[in-house]
């Protein structure tokens, strides 16, 4: 399944990791000059006709069994593609080249493999299109078990959408519907670190038509590997509110565990929100931008044409903000996450928490699972067995089961650690995070997961806790490389 958008929010950008980035796409995209036969790979991917009518028909009913007319006799004896896929398209993404790209995909797959994202939601795909070839396996349809067995997922679109898509893939681990499609990207968004952690580029090349067939193809023949995925819980006070960003969302008020030992005093009801993310958690000046530049762009669409605006735009935007100074008419101090934070960790080996110090000055504190971050760039470095073993550290992957935290501590410092300069201020490796936050002089924080950003309210007697924890099973991916 291909899904297409192009909204995801990114960061700066130099001119030397530019030219890494493109260099990086052209390889990953194959630019070799092999050529890739359209009939054949259509021949590959394409579902049988009353698979393809079967599906569609139950998302549009929003009924699995709607696929029960199809007469089986009829189609007996037709065998499966080699590696079957259904395309999204949100035709208005990707820098306006959607509906372009759309184009491409139907006439390489057919329209019925091609749906418009803005008609049906990947939920949809997951709980009536994959539930109609269920249906029709349970009915004796050897063709529909095959073609459920080996579906795979294309997205295409910034990490915002992927993760969207890998979220609801997910809801397969939890009814006991495996397998579950392995996912592989197209990047159209700015940031597109997902793409790059997997092998898939960090941009789109739109002037070659034979990128569309040579990414399909790849998707068809790439090893799977395995992917952490985090949830998050937001708890807080009741009685405040907040505007949520789309990855979060609220659950009952309930009472608050009172066994938790807190700085700050517990309310006697909370409110909560959940969520998860796959890349990043982040909390300080770093999401206050992203929450500025978001708004900014709701406000004024007409700014955001592409990857390259939108870069250029956050980078002045960061500036205004006191990424770089914090305004005169505030205390520096003020602005230290440590005046109002608490970092609470398991670690590995172990099943309690601890207390662990918020470094003097960090102004923007990042829980990250991927090598990249901000557009391809590297702030946790690549550290030596001995640093390793005198922080108690281990190589960082995507599936280690393990998260990395480290701080930011102005706009320069994180200029040079995006730079690849400098690494960033470790802090830990963490198996499962808690946050406790209290308003101080502060009566607002901001935090971001992978891209969206919101303002988080904080109270000065009362505490809010955010928890992030490993989701038992692992997404999947496929490597491009």
């Amino acid at each position: 399944m291909v899904t297409v958008d192009a909204t995801a929010g990114g960061a700066n950008d130099s001119p030397s990791n530019s030219s890494a980035s493109a260099i990086s796409s052209l390889r990953g995209f194959g630019f070799t000059g092999n050529r890739i036969d359209k009939h054949d790979l259509r021949r590959r991917i394409s579902l049988p006709q009353h698979l393809r009518l079967a599906m569609r028909r139950a998302m549009e009913r929003r009924d699995a069994s709607a696929a029960g007319g199809v007469d089986l006799k009829e189609w007996e004896g037709v065998e499966a593609a080699q590696a079957p896929m259904v395309v999204f398209v949100n035709s208005r993404s990707g820098g306006r080249h959607g509906g372009e790209l759309k184009r491409r995909l139907e006439d390489l797959m057919g329209e019925d493999q091609v749906f418009d994202l803005k008609d049906v939601k990947p939920n949809d795909f997951v709980q009536y299109g994959l539930g109609s070839l269920e249906h029709l396996a349970s009915r004796g349809d050897y063709c529909a078990k095959d073609a459920r067995e080996k579906m795979r997922v294309v997205v295409a679109g910034g990490d915002g959408t992927v993760g969207w898509v890998l979220g609801s893939l997910g809801e397969l681990y939890k009814q006991g519907r495996e397998p579950v499609p392995p996912v592989a990207v197209i990047p159209l968004g700015t940031g597109n670190d997902l793409s790059r952690s997997f092998g898939w580029g960090g941009s789109f090349p739109f002037s070659w038509k034979a990128a569309v067939k040579k990414s399909l193809d790849r998707a068809t023949r790439g090893p799977i590997s395995s992917l952490d995925s985090w949830h998050v819980s937001v708890t807080m006070p009741a009685g405040g509110s907040v505007e949520l960003p789309y990855a979060l969302k609220p659950t009952e008020e309930r009472t608050h565990d009172q066994r938790l030992v807190t700085e700050g005093l517990l309310p006697e009801k909370v409110k909560c929100f959940n969520g998860v993310f796959y890349n990043y958690f982040s909390i300080g000046m770093d999401a206050q931008v992203a929450y500025g530049f978001h708004h900014l762009r709701n406000e004024k669409p007409y700014l955001a044409q592409g990857p390259t605006a939108n870069k250029i735009i956050y980078s002045g935007y960061s500036c205004s903000q006191g990424w770089f100074i914090a305004p005169c008419a505030t205390h520096p101090g003020l602005r230290g996450l440590r005046n109002i934070l608490r970092i609470y960790i398991k670690r590995n080996d172990s099943a309690d928490w601890e207390q662990i110090p918020v470094p003097q000055n960090i102004r923007s504190l990042v829980c990250l699972n991927l090598q990249n971050y901000a557009s391809g760039r590297h702030p946790w470095g690549t550290l030596s067995p001995e640093y390793l073993e005198k922080r108690g550290f281990v190589e960082a992957h995507a599936d280690d089961g393990l998260i990395e935290i480290f701080g930011l501590k102005h706009g320069w410092h994180a200029s040079l650690v995006l730079g690849d300069l400098i690494s960033a201020k470790h802090i830990a490796q963490a198996a499962a995070i808690r946050f406790e936050a209290r308003g101080e002089n502060w009566g607002q924080s901001f935090m971001q997961m992978d891209g969206e950003p919101w303002k988080q309210p904080l109270d000065q007697e009362y505490s809010t806790f955010v928890e992030i924890t490993r989701i038992q099973h692992r997404s999947l991916m496929i490597n491009g490389e």
